[in-house]
């Protein structure tokens, strides 16, 4: 494992060799990525942000640390089939009814994963001062090894890696709007990620994070 700390992050980027958008992968231990880059090209991925941000049902949810409640620096909406039903940091959600534009998203992110996703997480950063602390998307309901796909609208974003043993340097990838990057295998055991506040960014950026709920038969 030694070779792992001095071995260096480095990025394999192919152009596909048919139409559509690059392919990006990342040599990171333990960690299965995959950034297809400009899926939606402008103007497409901001009118989808602006169309996004007007559609979805978004609220702010209260989280509660070391006694005291505090609003959570983002807004968030669930989305997702019938049963879909999701809770993180103590919030629980409901899924709403999918929208034609969620669904139109779904459909090509499905395409692309390879994975029949039957729920998604919206998360709305009005500006740079909204963030998401360092997580990892490991709740029992996605089971061991979830795939994950998070599509990014409107603002450029940071989404910042590190290993959970703290083992390696944290890794940077530049999110731009238009791109979708899947998480595959272990990388929700071994890895946690944030998206970290940025006083440059000016303009909000809509993620979506979609997911494949184990629902009880």
């Amino acid at each position: 494992m030694q070779h792992f700390l001095v071995e260096s992050h480095r990025l394999l980027s192919q152009q596909s060799l048919f139409q559509g958008p690059s392919v990006e992968e990342f040599e990171l231990p333990g960690a299965d990525l995959t950034l297809h880059k400009s899926v939606w090209v402008q103007p497409d991925g901001d009118l989808l942000c602006q169309q996004l941000v007007e559609e979805l049902e978004w609220s702010q949810d209260k989280i509660s640390m070391f006694g005291q409640v505090h609003d959570v620096p983002r807004l968030n909406a669930w989305y997702g089939d019938r049963n879909c039903s999701y809770s993180w940091s103590g919030i629980q959600m409901s899924p709403m009814e999918w929208t034609p534009t969620l669904s139109s998203i779904r459909q090509r992110v499905i395409e692309l994963a390879g994975e029949e996703f039957n729920s998604v997480l919206a998360n709305l950063y009005r500006d740079g001062s909204d963030k998401v602390d360092w997580h990892a998307d490991d709740e029992q309901v996605l089971g061991l090894t979830p795939i994950i796909a998070s599509v990014s609208f409107g603002a450029s974003r940071k989404f910042r890696l590190r290993r959970k043993d703290r083992s390696l340097t944290a890794t940077d990838i530049v999110l731009d709007s238009g791109d979708v990057l899947v998480m595959r295998g272990p990388t929700q055991q071994l890895w946690e990620h944030q998206v970290p506040r940025s006083k440059m960014v000016k303009e909000p950026r809509v993620n979506l994070t979609f997911r494949k709920v184990r629902v009880a038969a």
